[in-house]
């Protein structure tokens, strides 16, 4: 178990890196998520076919697989938007929202009793949300689309846990990311007519970011995050996930001096998102200590 914990808090430590090539690529986040699983799904078979890993899957099961990828590509798209039409902070903070959506979500899927100190729990974190949604309009439709990216964060979650117990962590991995990439091939069209662009093409620049993006913020985290996912409940992962922000923000501020662009209403909600995770941290060290 306490290997599993440290997985996870690495992964969230990547994924605290990610939003940065929100704004560091130029691309739209359309096209930043087709190219990022693109690389991540060649780059990662042709891992697994040089070690000889691959695993034999019923063509029934790749289908669910793929279809849960196609969740992550959705997540990812609205995430990146987030980020584009808002700030990194603005987006991450947003992502803390998954926590509220999985407590109501899991019992429903997985078939549980619902958990209600982990609803008021969640509750804590989307009231930080909300505050900041009061008080700072400039950024309203960026925080609606994150609220869509934590949605269907919490349900990739959820469905990657059920996905994620039948078959080895690489093979799942690499049939979500290609099934990502084969789902938003298919809707990119549609979605480029609605949000038309100069090129689609990434620059060098563009193209360096995407490789450092698929190879180790995909590739490792997502590795890291369904092996956590096999011993850890999907509520756990995603509430410690809201320590996210937390490092996504100080990289933020030194990267792109985003300080200027908060107020005080942003500190106390990420104050009230922080207090969530104590919370949760300290029940589930209670739990275990009984």
């Amino acid at each position: 178990m306490n290997n599993r914990f440290i997985k996870l808090h690495i992964s969230i430590l990547l994924a605290g890196f990610t939003g940065l090539f929100g704004k560091l690529i130029s691309l739209n986040e359309g096209l930043l998520v087709w190219y990022r699983m693109l690389f991540a799904a060649v780059v990662f078979y042709c891992i697994l076919l040089i070690g000889h890993k691959l695993e034999k899957i019923a063509w029934r099961e790749k289908l669910k697989i793929c279809g849960v990828g196609l969740l992550l590509a959705l997540h990812w798209v609205s995430f990146f938007g987030s980020i584009k039409l808002a700030n990194i902070s603005i987006g991450v903070v947003c992502f803390s929202t998954t926590s509220f959506f999985t407590a109501l979500w899991e019992p429903l899927i997985l078939r549980q009793r619902f958990a209600l100190r982990e609803l008021f729990f969640s509750l804590i974190a989307v009231a930080g949300i909300a505050l900041i949604f009061q008080f700072d309009t400039r950024y309203r439709t960026g925080i609606g689309i994150g609220i869509l990216s934590a949605a269907l964060a919490a349900l990739f979650t959820i469905t990657n846990k059920k996905v994620g117990a039948r078959h080895n962590t690489r093979s799942v991995l690499l049939y979500e990311l290609t099934g990502g990439f084969l789902g938003l091939t298919c809707l990119l069209p549609f979605y480029l007519h609605l949000f038309p662009v100069d090129t689609i093409l990434p620059t060098l620049p563009d193209f360096l970011y995407l490789l450092i993006l698929a190879v180790i913020c995909t590739i490792g985290l997502q590795l890291l995050q369904i092996q956590a996912l096999k011993g850890i409940s999907a509520f756990t992962v995603n509430l410690s996930y809201n320590l996210e922000p937390i490092y996504s923000i100080i990289l933020a501020v030194l990267f792109f001096d985003e300080a200027r662009e908060l107020n005080y209403a942003f500190y106390i909600g990420l104050g009230m998102i922080f207090l969530s995770v104590l919370l949760q941290t300290r029940r589930a060290l209670h739990i275990r200590t009984n």
